[in-house]
């Protein structure tokens, strides 16, 4: 929520545009699948090295509290696209029925389109709603999760067989997008990557990178869950028993404490070579951009649609609300419009807020439905000791699903975390961050923090409340899980 003491302007509803702007900016949004906060080098990575990632950080501004209100691939895809929360959208799972838009559903480049932008959508996709009808002159996806080697796409409506390295196609495609768009509108591009998703696989050109070094595991890499919810202990994402390295010299053999710290290293050095064919890739996008003159007056957010555990627990993947899986990369450049060069360690911003931001400076209009479930970032842009909000929700609803992660909600402050495992057996977890930054102890039921736990819980239904949020899963029975690795 904005605090109280909010600028009338923004405490009031949704201005169309909060200062007047010469011309409508260009729009290029990128974002990869499954990129932690610090997996990129200016966020402090002394391992993995981004040059190009970085060149937007030092030509705009990096948020460092960064977040998704849920960590899954596309239901966060939907919710940048709709500025929506998942509830609100549709797209609450990876599969099924909840993988698809509710009927009517407005995406942001389609109210772009309406006032006059040529938009277009190039790479993963992953919503069973094509791109057709949502507000894109020009769509290229990859079907379902894609490969990372020779895959094929879908160009409007019609399959296309490509050869190469997926990420190298993806820029290949956005950068013939963008030199073939009609000069006399502005545009509004996605880029969105493959990496670094499951299960890795590096281009050629970054195959032997790391091989020779050995990457620290996490303080927490060993912790024991026996304490936590039955939602918690019962999930499926201990490294320890992924079965993706059985090739790649780590024998499904093994005793699981012998192959724990294995497919840790050979997990990570994976994960961060496949990042260097991105970042390889965003420098191509951007250095068009700067040889055709468009960088001043070009809008460019660079995200992932969820965090990843690298360790942390035991873990890889997301799912849960602890911080690895909640936190990504935010980066946002536009040098007509902000001072580059900034960080903004204070803010709380959400890939809700992309859609509004977009708008916003594009001088469009936001829809009524979307108020409550994001804001532009233009009040902290322009003066980041604005107003902002204080407060915001989380949801995640796929169970039984891969990985077998509890269906919860939740609402996370500047300092405190409450989390709610909705199903039966019920569970709840409180932290303080301040104190506890590695989430190790709970402390729900700490009576030195009861005060805490009640005005977060009341904040938690009071944020349900405003975004439409329904209880249909509330209290309901937790079923088999049938979707276990192994």
């Amino acid at each position: 929520m904005l605090r109280r003491t909010a600028l009338k302007t923004i405490a009031a509803g949704f201005p169309a545009i909060l200062k007047p702007q010469n011309r409508r900016p260009n729009v290029i949004f990128m974002m990869t699948d499954d990129q932690r906060a610090d997996a990129m080098s200016c966020a402090g990575n002394k391992i993995l090295k981004t040059p190009n990632m970085d060149r937007i950080a030092a030509g705009g501004v990096r948020f460092t509290e960064g977040f998704v209100t849920n960590p899954l691939c596309s239901p966060s895809r939907g919710t940048i696209l709709t500025g929506l929360h998942t509830h609100a959208h549709g797209v609450t799972t990876n599969a099924g029925e909840s993988h698809h838009f509710k009927p009517g559903v407005v995406t942001y480049p389609m109210l772009q389109q309406k006032a006059g932008y040529h938009t277009a959508m190039i790479g993963k996709w992953h919503i069973a709603t094509l791109p057709a009808g949502l507000g894109f002159d020009h769509w290229c996806i990859l079907p379902g999760q894609g490969l990372y080697h020779d895959p094929p796409m879908i160009a409007n409506g019609g399959r296309v067989q490509f050869r190469g390295y997926v990420d190298d196609i993806i820029a290949d495609q956005a950068l013939e997008t963008l030199r073939s768009r009609p000069k006399n509108k502005p545009f509004s591009l996605i880029c969105n990557f493959k990496a670094p998703h499951r299960a890795w696989v590096p281009a050629q050109r970054f195959e032997k990178m790391y091989e020779n070094i050995a990457i620290p595991e996490p303080p927490t890499f060993n912790t024991d869950l026996s304490s936590r919810p039955s939602g918690i202990r019962n999930s499926d994402l201990q490294i320890a028993d992924m079965p993706d390295f059985a090739q790649r010299g780590v024998p499904a053999s093994l005793p699981k404490a012998l192959r724990k710290p294995l497919n840790y290293q050979q997990f990570v050095k994976n994960y961060y070579r496949v990042l260097l064919g991105v970042d390889e890739n965003v420098g191509r996008i951007l250095d068009y951009v700067d040889k055709e003159g468009l960088a001043e007056n070009t809008i460019v957010v660079y995200t992932g649609d969820n965090g990843f555990f690298m360790g942390e627990y035991g873990m890889f993947d997301k799912r849960l609300m602890y911080e690895p899986s909640i936190r990504v990369p935010m980066l946002a450049r536009y040098p007509g419009g902000w001072k580059g060069g900034r960080v903004d360690p204070r803010n709380m911003v959400l890939n809700n807020d992309v859609a509004h931001t977009f708008l916003d400076y594009c001088g469009i209009e936001r829809p009524a439905h979307m108020r409550h479930h994001g804001e532009s970032w233009r009040p902290i842009l322009d003066n980041p000791a604005a107003a902002w909000r204080d407060t915001w929700l989380y949801e995640y609803f796929e169970y039984p699903g891969p990985h077998c992660s509890p269906i919860g909600r939740g609402v996370r402050t500047k300092r405190y975390k409450l989390i709610h495992y909705i199903q039966n057996p019920q569970g709840h977890e409180f932290f303080d961050l301040e104190k506890d930054p590695e989430e190790r102890r709970s402390l729900y039921d700490d009576p030195a923090y009861q005060t805490q736990v009640a005005a977060l819980s009341k904040e938690l239904e009071r944020l349900r409340g405003i975004t439409g949020d329904d209880r249909s899963q509330d209290g309901t029975p937790t079923p088999p899980c049938a979707n276990r690795m192994g």
